[in-house]
C-alpha cells in the first residue's frame, strides 16, 4: 500500500493550455518551491505574502530582460487542486512566450512536469481519490454530453461514495471477526451474523448494478462502431449522406461504386456512433479493387459493436432476408434490419411483402423518410433497456475488472456463512474483497500502478 501523505520536494512546471498559437496560455507551477520560484519572477509583488485565490498583474522578470506581462494565480497549500503550493500565470499565447518562462521556472529551480503529475499528486496529497483522478482524464477526453456528465459525476465522487460506506461497513465486520480470533478458546462471537448476511446482499446488489451499468458506460465513453453492410446497390452511401445529413460518400445506380470503407462520426442523444460505409458484400466479382473491398467489409463488420443491415425493401424477399439475418446472428453482433427504398413502391404492396416483419426499420434513404425512426432505434439497440439517469455509471475497464473480483469475493463470504465456516476463513475473503475495493479508490495501490495510469493523462494536468 502506498503512503498517500508522501508527497514530494521538488516544484513542477507545465504548461496547462494545449500548446500552440492563442490568445492566453497558462503555466502552472506547483510544489513548496512555487511561491519563491513565483517570487523570484514576479517583483511587482512578495508573492509569499499574499493571500491566497487572489489574482495579481505584473511583468515577470528574468535575469535583467522582460519575459511577458502575465496574471498570477496564486493558491496556497492546502487549499489547491494538487494540495500543494500552487502559482498559475497567465501570458500571452505565443509559443515562443510560454518555453520563456517555463525555461525561466526551470532555472530558478522547477523541474518539467511528467504526463497527469499535478493530478498524481492531488491524489497522493488526498484531494482526490483514484477514482476520481482517472475521471479527470475522462472528462478531458469527453466529446460528447453524456460522456463529459458520466465523468463530472465521478469526479464529484458519485462512484466512489456508493464503495466507500460498503468499504467502511465491511472493514467493521472484518475487525470484530478478527477479534474473535482472539478469544477462539472462549467461542464467542462479536460480529452479528444475521447483519452480516444483510450487507453482503447488499454489496451483492449494488456490485451487479454497477457491473451491469458498465455496457451503457462503455458505450458512453467510447462510443459505438456502426458498419452499414448489405448487398451493392442497397443505398448504403446514400444512407450514410442521410444520417449526416451531407454529401460525404459518392451515390452511383452502378452496384460496386463504394470500393473502400469510409468512416464518419455522428452525435445522436449524446451517444457517439462512428458510422462506417462499405462495399457491398456479394459472393463474386470479377473486379480485383471491389473484391478487396468486400473482404475490407467483412473484416470491419467483425470489429463493430453494432450493424445496420441495409436491404432494398422490393429487390429482397422476405426468404432471403431472413437467410441473411441468420448469418448476422451466428456472428453474435448485435443488428438493425432496415428496409431501403419504400419511395419506389406503394404502401399497400410493401404492407403486402412485409406483413409479418413489423421489426423492421423502413426507410427511404434518397428521400430521408424514417432516419429519426432508424437514429431512435440504433440508440434504444445500443442502450438495450438501460438509461441515462443521474445513477452511478461504470466506464472504466480497471474498475470493471476489480467490481468483478469483489462480487465473487462477496459470494464466497456469502458461501461461508451458508456453509458455517469458522472465522478466520471467512475473514480471508472479507480482506479479499476489501483490497479490490480499496484498489479502485485507491487505498490498495502501488507506484508502478499510479506510473501506469497516469502516464495517460496529458501534460500540465
Amino acid at each position: 500500500m502506498l503512503n498517500k501523505l508522501s508527497g514530494w520536494s521538488d516544484t513542477i512546471v507545465a504548461l496547462a493550455t494545449p500548446p500552440g498559437i492563442g490568445a492566453i496560455g497558462v503555466i502552472r507551477l506547483s510544489g513548496p518551491q512555487a511561491l519563491s520560484i513565483a517570487n523570484r519572477l514576479f517583483p511587482a509583488k512578495d508573492v509569499e505574502a499574499q493571500r491566497t485565490h487572489t489574482l495579481h498583474v505584473g511583468i515577470l522578470h528574468q535575469a535583467g530582460e522582460d519575459l511577458d506581462e502575465v496574471v498570477l494565480s496564486l493558491f496556497k497549500a492546502p487549499r489547491s487542486y494538487t494540495g500543494e503550493h500552487v502559482v498559475e500565470l497567465s501570458c500571452h499565447g505565443s509559443p515562443y512566450v510560454q518555453q520563456r518562462i517555463i525555461e525561466a521556472c526551470i532555472a530558478e529551480g522547477a523541474r518539467l512536469a511528467k504526463p497527469g503529475e499535478f493530478t498524481q499528486r492531488a491524489f497522493l496529497n488526498g484531494k482526490l481519490d483514484l477514482a476520481q483522478a482517472e475521471s479527470v482524464a475522462d472528462l478531458i477526453a469527453s466529446n460528447t454530453a453524456a460522456s463529459a456528465r458520466t465523468a463530472l459525476q465521478h469526479i464529484r465522487g458519485g462512484f466512489s461514495k456508493a464503495l466507500a460506506q460498503l468499504r467502511e461497513q465491511l472493514l467493521q465486520f472484518s475487525a470484530l471477526i478478527e477479534l474473535e480470533l482472539d478469544f477462539s478458546q472462549e467461542d464467542v462471537e462479536f460480529a452479528d451474523r444475521t447483519r452480516l448476511r444483510a450487507l453482503l446482499h447488499e454489496a451483492r446488489t449494488l456490485t451487479g448494478q454497477l457491473l451491469q451499468s458498465f455496457r451503457l458506460g462503455n458505450v458512453v465513453r467510447n462510443g459505438v462502431s456502426v458498419a452499414i453492410i448489405g448487398r451493392p446497390n442497397a443505398g448504403k452511401s446514400t444512407l450514410l449522406n442521410a444520417l449526416l445529413n451531407e454529401e460525404r460518400a459518392i451515390v452511383s445506380a452502378i452496384p460496386g461504386t463504394t470500393r473502400d470503407t469510409i468512416e464518419e462520426t455522428l452525435n445522436i442523444d449524446g451517444i457517439l456512433f462512428r458510422l462506417i460505409d462499405t462495399a457491398g458484400i456479394r459472393s463474386h466479382t470479377a473486379d480485383v479493387i471491389e473484391s478487396a473491398g468486400i473482404e475490407k467489409s467483412r473484416q470491419k463488420l467483425q470489429g463493430a459493436d453494432l450493424v445496420l443491415f441495409l436491404a432494398d425493401a422490393l429487390g429482397t424477399s422476405p426468404v432471403e432476408l431472413r437467410e441473411l439475418e441468420s448469418e448476422l446472428a451466428d456472428s453474435g453482433k448485435p443488428f438493425l434490419s432496415v428496409a431501403n427504398k419504400v419511395d419506389a413502391a406503394e404502401e399497400a404492396v410493401l404492407s403486402a411483402r412485409w406483413q409479418e416483419r413489423p421489426d423492421l426499420v423502413y426507410i427511404s434513404a434518397k428521400a430521408g423518410r424514417g432516419i429519426d425512426t432508424l437514429k431512435a432505434a440504433m440508440v434504444a439497440k445500443v442502450l438495450e433497456g438501460a438509461t441515462q439517469t443521474e445513477s452511478v455509471v461504470v466506464t472504466n475497464a480497471r474498475h470493471y475488472a476489480a467490481l468483478q473480483e469483489v462480487a465473487r469475493s462477496v459470494q464466497d463470504v456469502l458461501d461461508g456463512l451458508d456453509n458455517g465456516l469458522p472465522g478466520d476463513l471467512l475473514a480471508l475473503d472479507i480482506r479479499r474483497c476489501l483490497h479490490f475495493l480499496g484498489e479502485i479508490t485507491g487505498e490498495i495501490t502501488n507506484e508502478d500502478q499510479l506510473d501506469y495510469i497516469f502516464s495517460k493523462f496529458c501534460i500540465g494536468k
